[in-house]
């Protein structure tokens, strides 16, 4: 019975993300973009560009990476599948993954606290240490505002 019960619960879709560190770190970044209510154009281009250079994505690949990413996140009802999938990354991969998010977060030139907020959120969760968030936070801030 409960098996049965699982089934009709179950979302295959949710559990692919859970295999696939690129689309849950997509799905992140296009979350991050909203999450204050708007997502600019700059911080769009930096989704794109963020995930073109770190999985060396074309233009169709990252576009397509995306419209998947986009999916996911309307689907989610929070942050643990994306976040589940990377936790398991090595140390630098999930400091990678925060400095991408700043990138994100300042593309726009402006730390909203809801963006920041989320990175936080994400670091806990993926075992970034406050310190590290810190640091990257206030490198990719200066290097934006100049």
């Amino acid at each position: 019975m409960f098996e049965a019960l699982t089934r009709i619960f179950a979302k295959p879709e949710a559990a692919a993300v859970g295999h696939d560190p690129k689309l849950a770190v997509a799905a992140l970044l296009v979350h991050l973009a909203a999450v204050d209510g708007q997502a600019t154009d700059q911080e769009r281009s930096a989704v794109k560009e963020v995930l073109q250079d770190q999985y060396g994505l074309d233009e169709p690949s990252v576009d397509t990476l995306i419209r998947q990413a986009m999916a996911r996140d309307a689907d989610a009802v929070d942050l643990y599948n994306f976040t589940s999938a990377l936790s398991g990354l090595d140390s630098d991969e999930r400091i990678e993954i925060i400095r991408m998010m700043w990138l994100v977060v300042f593309a726009d030139k402006k730390n909203h606290e809801l963006e920041d907020n989320m990175v936080w959120r994400i670091a806990e969760l993926i075992g970034v240490s406050s310190r590290d968030r810190t640091i990257l936070r206030n490198q990719i801030g200066k290097q934006r505002a100049d």
